[in-house]
């Protein structure tokens, strides 16, 4: 089975609000995150991933897909067929970040994604981050793969490289 870390930016797109994604990209994030009941989805043993996702969606698990993603993690957060709570370490060289990972400029706010990703050797989901795509040669250093759901968002124009 395959586990999978979420980033923030896949359910915020997938609730329609606050979010420059397209309708295709909300309605790919709605499928996906609906799919992800009957998968098993990474969070760090701090709680630090659950905390962004407490700050940007609702609780209550409505009126959106991404809120309703909210409510069923939190609520199955120590049901390992659900929720895979996964030890990482920060750590108190900021060029790194947590001690699972080398020196990196990767986004300071995702750090924690890559780590739960490295450690519990998940797929990260993404929608419209960009850096993501930007540091894929970490991403391949680290093995880790990226499932971006919205390219139209997430990746560079070539003009851009």
């Amino acid at each position: 089975m395959t586990v999978f870390v979420v980033d923030t930016n896949v359910a915020i797109a997938a609730n329609g609000r606050e979010t420059h994604a397209d309708e295709e990209c909300q309605l790919v994030c709605v499928e996906k995150l609906e799919s992800l009941e009957r998968e098993v989805v990474a969070v760090d043993d701090k709680g630090l991933i659950l905390e962004e996702y407490q700050g940007r969606l609702n609780f209550s698990g409505g009126p959106g897909v991404g809120d309703a993603f909210l409510k069923h993690v939190f609520d199955n957060q120590y049901r390992c067929e659900y929720v895979r709570r996964t030890e990482i370490t920060e750590s108190d060289d900021d060029r790194r970040g947590f001690e699972e990972l080398p020196e990196n400029a990767f986004d300071r706010s995702d750090r924690k994604f890559l780590a739960v990703a490295v450690v519990a050797k998940a797929v990260v989901l993404n929608a419209t981050d960009r850096d993501w795509d930007e540091r894929k040669d970490l991403m391949d250093s680290l093995d880790v793969e990226v499932e971006q759901l919205c390219p139209q968002h997430a990746r560079q124009s070539r003009r851009e490289r």
